[in-house]
């Protein structure tokens, strides 16, 4: 049978309430008592009952986070950055992957409200009002992430996605290049819409500049490199001769399948770019140039804004980042 709280007290021959103070608020306890009861827990593996004192505080101590696919570099920083912010307070965040599906965004939301985290940290799959109004009834409060309401009336960091497929689109439109495709989805994801009406508004200060939407169903290698292979199966004259992908797995998969399994030289016949600027990104066969978000400090920026979201601040703050074009050799002039 478990050690209990009542064991450790017998053991350590104090009160019930004086373990308490030890677990709970060692400051109020005299440093030779604390030791003594460590010990006894120590002695007996005690291991307290989160459970049951979550039940009677009402919160956990943790955070949730659910994002749009933990296998994408660009999320795994940002979910460390809101660990790293957590653990200074004490919390620790459960991690959620929706894998782009809303039944299973949906069913996350559901199991931390259950768990009575402290609030959500949340990169919605569709970024609509209803799921986030689910938790204000609850009374948890939801921080979006990597996306933002209209109307301010939810705490958000995420970047500015249009600019950022601006960035990219006229980069390679300043290289000469004036047949783009667009490889990225699903569109219904606000990042993803986002880039490409940036890229749309590059285009249209470019007389006889064209954009081809390849609409993929994910944000994965694997949908890239169908994308690079479809490319390289067209004749020359029918290809462009750049390519702006919604994110870097895709962009890497796209060379894969366009200039590894294909004939397609990069950047001489295609000029590539990606987005997010993963680590990976610079390790590529031909370095990808790419567009950066400050993954890790946009997760520890949505702690903050948590905090301050149970703090009772008002208005809720939205904070939006700059995003930053880094060249390398996929679009070498």
């Amino acid at each position: 049978m478990a050690a209990s709280v009542k064991d450790v007290a017998a053991a350590a021959s104090v009160s019930v309430g004086t373990v308490s103070n030890v677990l709970n608020r060692p400051e109020k306890v005299a440093p030779e008592t604390v030791a003594r009861v460590q010990d006894a827990i120590a002695r007996l593996g005690f291991v307290r009952n989160d459970a049951a004192r979550q039940l009677r505080a009402g919160r956990s101590r943790s955070i949730g986070l659910i994002i749009l696919d933990s296998a994408n570099p660009f999320f795994a920083e940002v979910g460390r950055g809101a660990e790293e912010r957590a653990a200074a307070e004490g919390m620790a965040v459960l991690l959620g992957n929706s894998d782009q599906d809303e039944a299973r965004e949906s069913a996350y939301l559901d199991l931390f409200r259950e768990q009575r985290v402290n609030g959500v940290l949340l990169t919605p799959t569709h970024l609509d009002d209803d799921s986030v109004h689910r938790f204000a009834d609850a009374d948890i409060p939801v921080v979006l992430v990597d996306g933002e309401l209209l109307g301010g009336t939810v705490p958000s960091v995420a970047v500015d996605d249009v600019e950022g497929g601006h960035l990219a689109a006229a980069h390679l439109l300043a290289l000469g290049r004036l047949r783009l495709a667009f490889v990225g989805g699903p569109l219904t994801i606000r990042q993803v819409a986002d880039r490409l009406e940036g890229a749309r508004r590059a285009l249209a200060e470019v007389p006889g500049a064209t954009l081809e939407v390849i609409e993929q169903g994910a944000l994965t290698v694997l949908a890239g490199r169908s994308a690079g292979e479809a490319l390289a199966h067209r004749p020359a004259a029918e290809r462009p001769d750049a390519v702006f992908c919604a994110n870097d797995l895709l962009a890497v998969g796209v060379m894969q399948g366009a200039a590894i399994l294909g004939d397609i030289r990069v950047p001489q016949d295609i000029a590539l770019i990606g987005y997010d600027d993963i680590d990976f990104a610079q390790a590529t066969v031909v370095p990808l140039s790419s567009v950066r978000q400050p993954a890790r400090e946009i997760g520890a920026t949505a702690v903050e804004l948590l905090f301050e979201a149970l703090a009772g601040a008002v208005p809720p703050r939205q904070v939006r980042f700059r995003p930053e074009l880094v060249v390398r050799a996929s679009t070498a002039g």
